[in-house]
Formats: structure tokens, C-alpha cells, sequence
């Protein structure tokens, strides 16, 4: 029997020139989840990662809060999917950054409808892989550690992912995989028990490192 624990990355930078990088407070939460682990004790066999730096850049928070140092294994079936083409796919033209509730209510308005028509292989996203290919590499990973390993796994990816990884083991509709994408918090953590034949859900979306009233703040979603 094995443990798999899939973190979404830390907050990263929604509505900036570059997305793909951890906001002051992404990097603490990464940190913060680090420090609860090395007070519980935990250590790990082996550690996966897609190969985003807001992938890279929370291992290496984590790996600062616990204190340790340990080469990952770099899986670009691991990385997100790219919302912006998503949205333009369904859109096309300029896509306006979010800067306002009411934006960025429209944004993921837009990113719902777009995946769930990119699912049903309505459109082809540019330069995105089809949504079969996109499964599939979540799927490969995931038998990667069934087959290769035991102990306690990290596997640090985004919230797209993650939401496949689950729906994948829950045998879950493509459409409730987006419920659970939307639900993913910054830095959360999903725990799957695992044997060479089978991988089963023990946990979904949790921060045991953000439970304190003085870290309420620090809960995100994007």
C-alpha cells in the first residue's frame, strides 16, 4: 500500500503579463504546507511534477519548509491546459485580463463553456493536445506510480489535472471533473491510496496547513 499526494501549485498570477509564476503569497503557502509536514513527520519516496514553474516553484517551497532537498521526476503530461486558447477557441479575438469580480466572473463563465465544448470534441483549442491526449497524460502518471513505486508520493500539478486524476479514479463524467476544477484551492492537497492493480480516493482539496484563524487569508483559488 502506497500514498500519493497531488498539491495544486501555490496562487500564480491571474491577470498578469505572466500567469505561470507564484504570487508573494503562493510562495508562502507553499512554505506553510512544507512547515505542516515537517511537523507531522512525513517524508517521501519519490516526488513528480509537471514541468510549469509555478510546478517547480512549489515543490521548492515545500521542499524549504520541510527542510529537505530531493530531485523530482519532471511529467509534462502533469501540466495544465491552456485557458486563454480554451477561451478563444470558443471566442475569438482579444482576450481581455480580468481585473474586476464582475471580469473575472466572465472569465470563468467562458472557461466552463470552453471545456466543457473542448470535453465533447466540439473544438481544438490551438496548440493544445486533443482532450483525449490531455487524459491520457494525467492517466500515464498515475500508472507510473502504481507500477514504479510504494511509500509516500508527491505530485505537484495544477488544478486541471488534479480534477482528471480524480474523476479518472471515481470513473466520474469529463463534466464533473470541471465541478472539481473550480473547487481546487491554492496549494490543496488530494490523497489517493495506492496498490499496483488500483488507486482509491482517501482525500480531495484539503489544507490541514491553513486551518488556523490567523491563515484564513490565505485561502485562493486561482
Amino acid at each position: 500500500m502506497g500514498y500519493l499526494y497531488l498539491v495544486r501549485h501555490g496562487q500564480a498570477s491571474l491577470g498578469a503579463a505572466d500567469y505561470d509564476q507564484l504570487s508573494p503569497l503562493g510562495e508562502q503557502q507553499s512554505l506553510r504546507l512544507g512547515e505542516h509536514w515537517r511537523t507531522q513527520g512525513v517524508a517521501f519516496n519519490a516526488v513528480i511534477t509537471g514541468s510549469l514553474k509555478r510546478h517547480a516553484q512549489t515543490l521548492a517551497g515545500i521542499q524549504l519548509g520541510m527542510g529537505t532537498k530531493q530531485e523530482a521526476r519532471v511529467w509534462p503530461g502533469l501540466n495544465e491546459y491552456d485557458g486563454e486558447a480554451i477561451i478563444r477557441a470558443i471566442q475569438p479575438g482579444d482576450l481581455v485580463k480580468p481585473t474586476t469580480p464582475e471580469g473575472y466572473k466572465q472569465y470563468f463563465r467562458l472557461l466552463r463553456d470552453g471545456l466543457a465544448q473542448w470535453m465533447a470534441g466540439v473544438v481544438s483549442p490551438q496548440g493544445m493536445p486533443s482532450y483525449t491526449e490531455f487524459v491520457q497524460g494525467v492517466v500515464s502518471a498515475l500508472d507510473h506510480v502504481r507500477q514504479q513505486h510504494e511509500g509516500h508520493i508527491l505530485l505537484v500539478s495544477s488544478g486541471g489535472p488534479i480534477a482528471t486524476a480524480v474523476a479518472q479514479v471515481l470513473r466520474a463524467s469529463p463534466e464533473t471533473s470541471i465541478e472539481l476544477n473550480m473547487r481546487l484551492r491554492n496549494s490543496a492537497v488530494t490523497e489517493f491510496s495506492f496498490n499496483p492493480k488500483r488507486l482509491s480516493l482517501v482525500s480531495f482539496n484539503s489544507l490541514p496547513h491553513l486551518e488556523t484563524p490567523s491563515h484564513k487569508d490565505w485561502v485562493t483559488f486561482a
